[in-house]
């Protein structure tokens, strides 16, 4: 069974990503940072034996050739809902074997996050890389066993992001922690978690 990492992306367009950052810094700007952000993202996500899949956004952006992304990497559409129910389908639909998910929004991730994650889903359950805002930049199941609530009423693009998706895992689960890293939301973001370590 291969091991996978999705990608979820939204096309770098002006007023669709990013748009709390964007309202400091201007939404092109903000657009800007973010197609950078993802090419980073993506060159770190190369650096495995694992398969890279692009999960993006608007749905037809999966059809499209190359306008936005590397046109090698095979793309799926993130389809309707949440982003819980865009994650939950990914994670229904993904191949035979253990799933990584991460956003374009972690500058500090590297390739060595990803070895980590797998690794400790060789004996867990799941794996999260936390967020300093109290969400989290990496979700990964073994798939091993079932989550039939996973994401159920968690309070998104919060504080109590990670603790409420915690909670929608069987007890049972064993679940492992990555480092802590830093998202880019907002313009206060951009130094300490984009650009160190970059220069």
């Amino acid at each position: 069974m291969r091991e996978t990492v999705y990608i979820f992306l939204k096309a770098p367009v002006a007023g669709r990503v990013k748009t709390r950052l964007g309202a400091v810094v201007g939404m092109g700007r903000a657009a800007a940072l973010f197609r950078i952000m993802t090419d980073w993202t993506i060159a770190e996500a190369q650096k495995g034996s694992w398969e890279t899949v692009l999960a993006v956004d608007p749905p037809a952006a999966a059809h499209k050739r190359a306008r936005f992304w590397p046109p090698r990497f095979r793309r799926v559409a993130q389809g309707p809902g949440d982003l819980g129910a865009r994650m939950a389908r990914i994670f229904r639909t993904a191949p035979p074997g253990p799933v990584v998910i991460i956003g374009a929004d972690a500058p500090g991730l590297r390739a060595r996050h990803l070895r980590e994650a797998f690794k400790r889903l060789r004996g867990a359950d799941a794996v999260f890389g936390p967020a300093a805002d109290g969400g989290f930049w990496l979700i990964g199941l073994a798939r091993r066993r079932a989550a039939p609530d996973l994401f159920d009423s968690v309070r998104w693009s919060s504080e109590h992001t990670l603790a409420d998706t915690l909670k929608t895992l069987p007890e049972s689960f064993d679940v492992r922690m990555l480092e802590t890293l830093r998202d880019v939301d907002e313009a206060a973001d951009l130094e300490t978690a984009m650009f160190r370590g970059r220069r």
